[in-house]
């Protein structure tokens, strides 16, 4: 089944020529269905491939969806224009006005920033606290999850030495969960951050639960014990060249930056990568909007 845009939002026609089933509002009233309500907010700065990126994982199952692209009030983006984020995003005060039944809430590019130095910081913390009460699951991801665990838990980031960059193997941390379903017993997640959160307060925060954790034993996925809080430290949603646009951009800006892990072919950042970890984010984009969000909503969302 079809996920539900606007007819006109850049990203349809990509995912078209993917083959990925988008449906348009007007096609979507003809239909007699109680689509899945899923909320975005969208703080990464280059919001027109996070949007694609996204739709592209969501619009890969049998269950129909209605996306609404959430924009934060309380900051002004400057790398994607006004009128593009007047004609496609909603307000966060808009926002507060419905239920949904899933919320994304994606990284950002401020992980080296104390959390209340981030200039939305207050209003992302509403919005965290809006989906407590009025969102049956909410996926964080990256920075966003750990905004997550420290708005949630109390938990603080810690930076790391250097920077966590490049393709990562990760390895189950419980045997079973539905949002793990399928998974091979190692598989690769693409991953970019300065900080970590420490292992030891997850562990000890009785709610949470670690699913998966990388080879060097850092937690790359959490979540809590009701499975209404999904905490992603990587990022599944990237494209192929996502982490080679980012190594060049530092490595011209002259910033230190390492090749990224597990990458490009023979570590030789001039041939073209190759992705190993599509398969793995179909599969936990759809897990995830089945068991956790599809399997818990009612009909009626009140």
């Amino acid at each position: 089944m079809p996920i539900k845009i606007q007819s006109d939002l850049p990203a349809r026609t990509t995912l078209e020529n993917e083959n990925i089933f988008v449906m348009t509002e007007k096609r979507a009233a003809t239909q007699d269905i109680r689509p899945l309500k899923i909320a975005i907010v969208n703080l990464m700065p280059t919001k027109e491939a996070t949007e694609t990126q996204l739709l592209r994982l969501l619009g890969n199952t049998p269950l129909q969806i209605d996306i609404s692209l959430v924009r934060m009030e309380e900051h002004e983006s400057t790398h994607v224009s006004e009128e593009h984020l007047e004609k496609f995003y909603i307000p966060s005060s808009e926002l507060f006005k419905h239920k949904y039944d899933g919320m994304i809430i994606t990284g950002a590019p401020v992980e080296l920033l104390p959390f209340e130095q981030v200039d939305y910081w207050d209003e992302l913390c509403r919005i965290m606290a809006y989906a407590k009460e009025n969102v049956f699951s909410t996926l964080y991801i990256c920075w966003g999850a750990q905004a997550g665990l420290y708005y949630n838990y109390g938990i603080q980031k810690t930076p790391l030495p250097k920077k966590l960059f490049g393709i990562l193997p990760n390895k189950r941390a419980v045997k079973s969960d539905p949002l793990m379903r399928g998974f091979d017993d190692e598989f690769p997640v693409p991953t970019s951050r300065h900080t970590t959160v420490d292992r030891k307060l997850i562990e000890n925060e009785k709610d949470l639960i670690i699913l998966a954790q990388n080879t060097e034993g850092e937690v790359t996925l959490s979540k809590s014990k009701d499975n209404r809080s999904i905490f992603m430290m990587g990022h599944l949603e990237y494209d192929t060249d996502t982490l080679s646009h980012e190594y060049w951009r530092d490595k011209n800006k002259n910033l230190p930056i390492d090749l990224p892990q597990n990458y490009f072919p023979n570590n030789d950042s001039e041939q073209k990568p190759h992705n190993s970890w599509r398969s793995t984010a179909h599969l936990f984009y759809s897990n995830w909007l089945n068991y956790y969000v599809y399997q818990e909503t009612p009909y009626n969302l009140v």
